[in-house]
Protein backbone atom coordinates (compact mmCIF):
# COMPACT_ATOMS: atom_id res chain seq x y z
CA UNK A 1 0.00 0.00 0.00
CA UNK A 2 1.14 3.54 -0.70
CA UNK A 3 1.53 4.91 2.81
CA UNK A 4 1.97 8.47 1.61
CA UNK A 5 -1.56 8.62 0.21
CA UNK A 6 -3.04 7.92 3.63
CA UNK A 7 -0.93 10.48 5.46
CA UNK A 8 1.02 7.80 7.32
CA UNK A 9 4.78 7.69 6.91
CA UNK A 10 6.68 4.39 7.10
CA UNK A 11 8.88 5.82 9.83
CA UNK A 12 5.96 5.65 12.24
CA UNK A 13 6.10 1.85 12.30
CA UNK A 14 8.58 -0.95 12.49
CA UNK A 15 8.50 -2.87 9.15
CA UNK A 16 6.33 -5.71 10.49
CA UNK A 17 3.83 -3.35 12.11
CA UNK A 18 3.70 -1.16 8.99
CA UNK A 19 2.76 -4.26 6.98
CA UNK A 20 -0.01 -5.12 9.43
CA UNK A 21 -1.30 -1.57 9.30
CA UNK A 22 -1.44 -1.65 5.50
CA UNK A 23 -3.17 -5.02 5.42
CA UNK A 24 -5.88 -4.00 7.90
CA UNK A 25 -6.38 -0.61 6.26
CA UNK A 26 -6.75 -2.13 2.79
CA UNK A 27 -9.15 -4.83 4.02
CA UNK A 28 -11.39 -2.45 5.94
CA UNK A 29 -11.29 0.24 3.25
CA UNK A 30 -12.27 -2.21 0.52
CA UNK A 31 -14.99 -3.75 2.71
CA UNK A 32 -16.50 -0.33 3.39
CA UNK A 33 -16.34 0.68 -0.28
CA UNK A 34 -17.97 -2.58 -1.32
CA UNK A 35 -20.81 -2.29 1.20
CA UNK A 36 -19.72 -5.33 3.22
CA UNK A 37 -19.52 -2.96 6.18
CA UNK A 38 -22.51 -0.69 5.47
CA UNK A 39 -23.09 2.89 6.55
CA UNK A 40 -24.44 3.07 10.08
CA UNK A 41 -22.47 0.03 11.25
CA UNK A 42 -20.48 0.38 14.46
CA UNK A 43 -16.92 -0.89 14.69
CA UNK A 44 -15.60 -2.16 18.00
CA UNK A 45 -11.87 -1.78 18.56
CA UNK A 46 -11.58 -4.95 20.63
CA UNK A 47 -13.40 -6.94 17.95
CA UNK A 48 -11.04 -5.56 15.29
CA UNK A 49 -8.00 -6.43 17.42
CA UNK A 50 -9.23 -10.03 17.66
CA UNK A 51 -10.27 -10.29 14.02
CA UNK A 52 -6.99 -9.05 12.58
CA UNK A 53 -4.69 -10.24 15.39
CA UNK A 54 -2.96 -6.87 15.68
CA UNK A 55 -2.34 -4.41 18.49
CA UNK A 56 -4.79 -1.73 19.57
CA UNK A 57 -2.32 0.92 18.40
CA UNK A 58 -2.47 -0.46 14.85
CA UNK A 59 -6.28 -0.47 14.90
CA UNK A 60 -6.42 3.07 16.29
CA UNK A 61 -4.09 4.31 13.54
CA UNK A 62 -6.13 2.54 10.87
CA UNK A 63 -9.28 4.19 12.20
CA UNK A 64 -7.53 7.56 12.28
CA UNK A 65 -6.66 7.21 8.59
CA UNK A 66 -10.18 6.08 7.72
CA UNK A 67 -11.56 9.07 9.62
CA UNK A 68 -9.31 11.41 7.61
CA UNK A 69 -10.90 9.97 4.45
CA UNK A 70 -14.42 10.50 5.78
CA UNK A 71 -15.13 6.80 6.23
CA UNK A 72 -15.69 6.73 9.99
CA UNK A 73 -16.41 9.01 12.91
CA UNK A 74 -16.29 8.43 16.65
CA UNK A 75 -19.44 9.18 18.62
CA UNK A 76 -19.65 9.21 22.38
CA UNK A 77 -21.59 6.26 23.81
CA UNK A 78 -21.86 4.78 20.31
CA UNK A 79 -18.36 3.99 19.13
CA UNK A 80 -16.77 4.14 15.69
CA UNK A 81 -19.56 4.69 13.18
CA UNK A 82 -19.31 3.98 9.43
CA UNK A 83 -20.28 7.10 7.47
CA UNK A 84 -22.28 7.12 4.21
CA UNK A 85 -20.52 7.32 0.84
CA UNK A 86 -21.48 10.99 0.49
CA UNK A 87 -19.00 11.78 3.29
CA UNK A 88 -16.00 10.03 1.70
CA UNK A 89 -13.08 11.86 0.16
CA UNK A 90 -13.71 10.34 -3.26
CA UNK A 91 -10.77 12.24 -4.77
CA UNK A 92 -8.27 10.36 -2.61
CA UNK A 93 -6.34 7.96 -4.90
CA UNK A 94 -6.45 5.27 -2.20
CA UNK A 95 -10.24 5.52 -2.03
CA UNK A 96 -10.42 5.16 -5.81
CA UNK A 97 -8.19 2.09 -5.56
CA UNK A 98 -10.47 0.52 -2.94
CA UNK A 99 -13.61 1.28 -4.92
CA UNK A 100 -12.07 -0.33 -8.00
CA UNK A 101 -11.20 -3.41 -5.91
CA UNK A 102 -14.74 -3.67 -4.53
CA UNK A 103 -18.16 -4.65 -5.80
CA UNK A 104 -18.67 -0.97 -6.68
CA UNK A 105 -16.03 -1.10 -9.42
CA UNK A 106 -18.28 -0.22 -12.34
CA UNK A 107 -19.89 2.71 -10.55
CA UNK A 108 -16.43 4.08 -9.79
CA UNK A 109 -15.32 3.67 -13.39
CA UNK A 110 -18.39 5.48 -14.62
CA UNK A 111 -18.16 8.41 -12.20
CA UNK A 112 -14.50 9.06 -12.82
CA UNK A 113 -14.93 8.76 -16.59
CA UNK A 114 -17.70 11.35 -16.35
CA UNK A 115 -15.30 13.59 -14.41
CA UNK A 116 -12.57 13.10 -17.01
CA UNK A 117 -15.05 13.94 -19.78
CA UNK A 118 -15.77 17.26 -18.08
CA UNK A 119 -12.13 18.16 -17.40
CA UNK A 120 -9.70 16.64 -19.89
CA UNK A 121 -11.12 18.15 -23.11
CA UNK A 122 -10.87 21.62 -21.58
CA UNK A 123 -7.38 20.80 -20.30
CA UNK A 124 -6.38 19.91 -23.87
CA UNK A 125 -7.87 23.21 -25.09
CA UNK A 126 -5.89 25.15 -22.49
CA UNK A 127 -2.70 23.21 -23.19
CA UNK A 128 -2.84 24.25 -26.84
CA UNK A 129 -2.44 27.85 -25.75
CA UNK A 130 -0.10 27.42 -22.81
CA UNK A 131 2.23 24.45 -23.27
CA UNK A 132 5.83 25.08 -24.26
CA UNK A 133 7.19 24.14 -27.69
CA UNK A 134 9.46 21.40 -26.34
CA UNK A 135 6.71 19.92 -24.17
CA UNK A 136 4.33 19.89 -27.15
CA UNK A 137 6.92 18.07 -29.28
CA UNK A 138 7.45 15.53 -26.50
CA UNK A 139 3.68 14.94 -26.35
CA UNK A 140 3.64 14.15 -30.08
CA UNK A 141 6.53 11.73 -29.55
CA UNK A 142 4.69 10.13 -26.65
CA UNK A 143 1.62 9.55 -28.84
CA UNK A 144 3.84 7.82 -31.39
CA UNK A 145 5.28 5.54 -28.70
CA UNK A 146 1.74 4.74 -27.55
CA UNK A 147 0.87 3.75 -31.11
CA UNK A 148 3.87 1.39 -31.31
CA UNK A 149 3.16 -0.19 -27.91
CA UNK A 150 -0.53 -0.59 -28.71
CA UNK A 151 0.11 -2.23 -32.06
CA UNK A 152 2.64 -4.57 -30.46
CA UNK A 153 0.20 -5.57 -27.70
CA UNK A 154 2.66 -4.47 -25.02
CA UNK A 155 0.01 -3.70 -22.40
CA UNK A 156 2.32 -2.72 -19.55
CA UNK A 157 4.29 -0.27 -21.67
CA UNK A 158 1.10 1.11 -23.20
CA UNK A 159 -0.37 1.70 -19.75
CA UNK A 160 2.72 3.63 -18.60
CA UNK A 161 2.67 5.75 -21.75
CA UNK A 162 -1.09 6.34 -21.54
CA UNK A 163 -0.80 7.56 -17.95
CA UNK A 164 2.10 9.83 -18.90
CA UNK A 165 0.21 11.21 -21.92
CA UNK A 166 -2.81 12.26 -19.88
CA UNK A 167 -0.56 13.56 -17.09
CA UNK A 168 1.19 15.84 -19.56
CA UNK A 169 -2.03 17.15 -21.02
CA UNK A 170 -3.39 17.98 -17.56
CA UNK A 171 -0.08 19.57 -16.52
CA UNK A 172 0.20 21.39 -19.85
CA UNK A 173 -3.13 23.11 -19.19
CA UNK A 174 -1.29 25.37 -16.77
CA UNK A 175 -4.11 24.92 -14.27
CA UNK A 176 -2.72 23.55 -11.03
CA UNK A 177 -6.08 22.08 -10.00
CA UNK A 178 -6.38 20.17 -13.25
CA UNK A 179 -2.80 19.01 -12.77
CA UNK A 180 -3.64 17.43 -9.40
CA UNK A 181 -6.21 15.20 -11.10
CA UNK A 182 -3.41 13.23 -12.75
CA UNK A 183 -3.29 10.86 -9.76
CA UNK A 184 -6.98 10.04 -10.18
CA UNK A 185 -6.55 9.41 -13.90
CA UNK A 186 -3.54 7.17 -13.21
CA UNK A 187 -5.56 5.12 -10.71
CA UNK A 188 -8.50 4.54 -13.05
CA UNK A 189 -6.29 3.66 -16.01
CA UNK A 190 -4.30 1.27 -13.82
CA UNK A 191 -7.52 -0.21 -12.45
CA UNK A 192 -8.98 -0.81 -15.92
CA UNK A 193 -5.73 -2.53 -16.88
CA UNK A 194 -5.52 -4.61 -13.69
CA UNK A 195 -9.12 -5.83 -13.86
CA UNK A 196 -8.94 -6.56 -17.60
CA UNK A 197 -11.39 -3.81 -18.50
CA UNK A 198 -9.39 -2.61 -21.49
CA UNK A 199 -8.87 -4.29 -24.87
CA UNK A 200 -5.63 -6.27 -25.26
CA UNK A 201 -4.88 -4.29 -28.42
CA UNK A 202 -6.08 -0.68 -28.17
CA UNK A 203 -8.42 0.25 -31.00
CA UNK A 204 -6.63 1.98 -33.84
CA UNK A 205 -9.14 4.81 -33.57
CA UNK A 206 -8.09 5.44 -29.96
CA UNK A 207 -4.43 5.50 -30.95
CA UNK A 208 -5.18 7.95 -33.74
CA UNK A 209 -7.20 10.18 -31.43
CA UNK A 210 -4.28 10.47 -28.98
CA UNK A 211 -2.07 11.46 -31.90
CA UNK A 212 -4.72 13.99 -32.99
CA UNK A 213 -4.78 15.56 -29.52
CA UNK A 214 -0.99 15.87 -29.43
CA UNK A 215 -0.72 17.29 -32.95
CA UNK A 216 -3.51 19.79 -32.35
CA UNK A 217 -1.83 20.99 -29.16
CA UNK A 218 1.48 21.33 -31.01
CA UNK A 219 -0.27 23.40 -33.72
CA UNK A 220 -1.96 25.60 -31.07
CA UNK A 221 -5.37 24.47 -32.28
CA UNK A 222 -7.35 24.31 -29.06
CA UNK A 223 -10.70 23.49 -30.66
CA UNK A 224 -9.31 20.43 -32.45
CA UNK A 225 -7.47 19.29 -29.34
CA UNK A 226 -10.64 19.53 -27.28
CA UNK A 227 -12.75 17.73 -29.91
CA UNK A 228 -10.26 14.85 -30.17
CA UNK A 229 -10.12 14.48 -26.37
CA UNK A 230 -13.93 14.42 -26.22
CA UNK A 231 -13.87 11.52 -28.68
CA UNK A 232 -11.30 9.68 -26.54
CA UNK A 233 -13.65 9.97 -23.56
CA UNK A 234 -16.63 8.87 -25.68
CA UNK A 235 -14.72 5.79 -26.78
CA UNK A 236 -13.86 4.97 -23.17
CA UNK A 237 -17.57 5.08 -22.38
CA UNK A 238 -18.36 2.83 -25.35
CA UNK A 239 -15.73 0.28 -24.23
CA UNK A 240 -17.25 0.09 -20.76
CA UNK A 241 -20.92 0.40 -21.69
CA UNK A 242 -21.47 -3.34 -22.15
CA UNK A 243 -19.75 -3.99 -18.79
CA UNK A 244 -22.10 -1.58 -17.00
CA UNK A 245 -25.09 -3.20 -18.68
CA UNK A 246 -23.95 -6.67 -17.60
CA UNK A 247 -23.74 -5.57 -13.97
CA UNK A 248 -26.98 -3.59 -14.07
CA UNK A 249 -25.12 -0.30 -13.59
CA UNK A 250 -25.68 0.96 -17.11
Amino acid sequence: MDQSSSGVTPAQYAPAEAGLHGRVLDHLGTAICGGEVPAGSVLNIDDLVDRYAVSRSVIREVLRVLASMGFVETRRRVGVLIRPAEAWNVFDPQVIRWRLASAGRMAQLRSITELRTAVEPHAAWLAAGRIGHDEASELVGLAAKMWAAGQAGDEDRFLRLDIEFHRRVLAGSGNEMFGKLQELVAEVLTGRHHYRLMPHHPHEKALQLHADVAQAIQRRDGDRARAAMVRIMEQAFDEMKSMWEQTGDG
